[in-house]
């Protein structure tokens, strides 16, 4: 049972019957549904509205094929996982559809215990993404604080420089520079150095 009651799952297969027994299923367990008859329904009424994933079909007539909805929502940074529900998979398209980051590949018809198994690793999988993003706003924030000097202080003593170097290349005091290093700190919530450094790698790769 997950009772995750702020997950919504969005289900999309053209079957309408077993549409509604899935979002059933899913209901039951604790989750909120929302169903779509094809992709094409999907792109017209989805919304984003929290946290959540999509068990998507492979095969719908009448627009896009699953596959085909999994590439084009890959290129959006709020992409919602991908779980493959279907009763027409092959090892090939299973294959193609966990390569470009479907959370796993089923097919029907599907244990509910494997099926909830893989919709709750999604769930978190969009959790954690949710987490990170936020922490990055808030890295960006704490980084977009800091004065044009301490910025430079910063970047020299994460690149390994120390005090009394970077005072020099900044024509200034080692004290000075101390009382920098101690705002950056401060402004970013540490008190090691190692965390820095961790910081500024995370910075670098967004």
């Amino acid at each position: 049972m997950i009772k995750d009651t702020q997950a919504i799952v969005h289900v999309i297969d053209d079957d309408e019957s077993f549409r509604t027994a899935i979002a059933r299923l899913l209901c039951a367990s604790g989750l909120r549904t929302r169903t779509y008859s094809g992709a094409g329904d999907f792109l017209l009424n989805f919304h984003e509205d929290g946290v959540g994933c999509i068990l998507l079909d492979v095969d719908m007539p009448g627009g896009p094929s699953g596959p085909e909805l999994q590439q084009s929502l890959a290129q959006r940074t709020d992409a919602l996982p991908v779980v493959f529900l279907t009763g027409h998979g092959s090892i090939h398209i299973g294959v193609d559809a966990m390569k470009s980051g479907a959370v796993d590949f089923l097919t029907k018809p599907v244990e509910s215990d494997a099926l909830l198994a893989a919709v709750g690793a999604a769930i978190a999988r969009d959790r954690a993404r949710r987490h990170a993003q936020a922490k990055d706003r808030e890295l960006q924030a704490d980084y977009d604080s800091l004065s044009p000097r301490e910025r430079e202080v910063f970047a020299q003593i994460t690149a390994g420089r120390l005090n009394k170097q970077i005072a020099y290349d900044l024509g200034t005091c080692e004290r000075t520079i101390k009382a920098h290093r101690a705002h950056v700190m401060e402004k970013f919530h540490v008190h090691r150095f190692v965390d820095l450094i961790k910081i500024a790698t995370r910075l670098d790769s967004e």
